[in-house]
């Protein structure tokens, strides 16, 4: 399993940790196990498309680590997404998990995912990726270097740094162009890329 040592880091850093990694969780349907292929990096007060930008509040507080911990939080009135904190107690960072391969208990995934019309898309995109893991707010604050954790996050097979891609967030309003996406080349599991913004929007990462 991934230690909280080895997450304390920028979360530019763990993102590329992240890759390849596999996150196990269990249900009474069964476990699965998602092999992570694409994520972006989040800080707190410097990255204007953090969740933590302003401060911490009771919906962002998991963030605030300490590292290892899942952060789930409700977008758009009907979606969960699922991410890794890192940096260290006090200090916000996080990875978001855009998707993932499911290498076990696919019946389980398909069962939860009826629309896909192929495995690759079990868990392309964020909330497919919840979705096939059974994740819920209920899930928001799990220690996942706990191996007793219903969740658990297990280092996996290292992608090597020649396999990574790196480019934009998908869909953020602002610091559209930061380079914080990475994802693990030739994998058909990863998302699709969207180009966020508004206009008079264009605050960058200092």
């Amino acid at each position: 399993m991934l230690t909280r040592e080895q997450l304390a880091v920028d979360p530019v850093d763990a993102a590329k940790l992240l890759l390849g990694a596999e996150l196990h969780a269990d249900s009474p349907e069964g476990t699965v196990k998602v092999r992570i292929v694409e994520v972006e990096a989040y800080r707190g007060g410097d990255d204007p498309a953090s969740h933590c930008y302003r401060g911490r509040t009771p919906r962002n507080e998991v963030m605030f680590g300490p590292a290892g911990f899942l952060y789930v939080y409700f977008v758009y009135g009907m979606h969960f997404c699922a991410n890794v904190v890192s940096l260290t107690d006090g200090v916000p960072g996080a990875v978001l998990l855009r998707a993932g391969e499911v290498v076990d208990g696919i019946e389980v995934a398909r069962a939860r995912r009826p629309a896909s019309r192929s495995d690759a898309e079990l868990a392309r995109g964020p909330a497919r990726l919840t979705g096939v893991l059974g994740l819920t707010r209920e899930h928001n604050g799990i220690d996942l270097t706990d191996p007793s954790a219903p969740v658990r996050l297990h280092a996996g097979t290292r992608v090597p740094a020649e396999a990574i891609r790196i480019g934009p967030r998908v869909g953020v309003a602002v610091a559209v162009d930061v380079p914080w996406r990475f994802w693990v080349d030739g994998t058909k599991a990863v998302s699709a890329y969207r180009r966020g913004g508004k206009r008079g929007r264009t605050a960058e990462i200092r």
